[in-house]
């Protein structure tokens, strides 16, 4: 399921993010690369202890810990430290599929990568390229978002960012490990969760949303890992 979840962050927390990542000091974004991506990879990147990398993520897992779209979609069981990249004018990220596990720097942790994250900080008309191509069962699917808006696909898919050839794409990138790892059974869910508010929405007190809800947390509960 590939999905964009608008307004993770208010304009507000947007612009003061961008001053703090206009005025940060970039290395290559090759430090965080696996054996194949390190090959095609070619933009710059926050490294994992900046503090601005620390203080804007700690801002992202707040809203997303307060976005019920997210929490439906993803069904989140520990979501990796935001990191931060940059591309300017030729800088691209070729075709890769994203480590299955990621060690958090500096313990013992590690997560595996259900999910995919993107959070844009500059808006489609900054600059020209940059799209985020992500291929699935669905086709290929290229995505470039508003700022402060996020998508979220399967970190199994094939994806690939476009050259940039104007201006500058900044954003957050991040993985998240689900409570329900089957990217299926997570869609499944998360349409039952949808209709289940609309009954609540349409037909208050009707006696199916009870029904429905039972159901769907006795799916989390045969599907569900801790």
């Amino acid at each position: 399921m590939l999905l964009q979840i608008p307004d993770v962050l208010t304009p507000e927390q947007v612009a003061g993010a961008r001053r703090r990542l206009d005025a940060a000091d970039w290395v290559d974004g090759r430090v965080t690369a696996g054996h194949q991506s390190v090959q095609v990879k070619h933009n710059r990147q926050l490294p994992e202890n900046h503090e601005v990398a620390q203080g804007l993520g700690d801002v992202i897992l707040d809203a997303l810990r307060r976005n019920p779209l997210f929490l439906a979609a993803a069904l989140p069981l520990h979501v990796f430290p935001p990191l931060f990249n940059r591309y300017e004018r030729g800088e691209s990220f070729g075709n890769h599929v994203d480590n299955a596990i990621r060690q958090i720097t500096g313990t013992p942790h590690r997560i595996r990568t259900d999910l995919s994250a993107t959070l844009f900080f500059t808006g489609p008309d900054e600059y020209d390229g940059g799209e985020l191509v992500v291929e699935d069962t669905y086709g290929v699917h290229s995505v470039k978002l508003p700022a402060g808006h996020m998508i979220l696909y399967p970190s199994t898919s094939l994806h690939h960012v476009r050259p940039v050839t104007r201006g500058a794409r900044v954003a957050s990138f991040f993985w998240l490990q689900s409570m329900v790892r089957d990217d299926g059974r997570r869609a499944l869910l998360f349409d039952m969760d949808t209709a289940i508010q609309r009954i609540a929405r349409d037909v208050p007190d009707h006696p199916s949303a009870v029904q429905l809800t039972g159901v769907y947390h006795n799916l989390i509960r045969q599907w569900g890992e801790l």
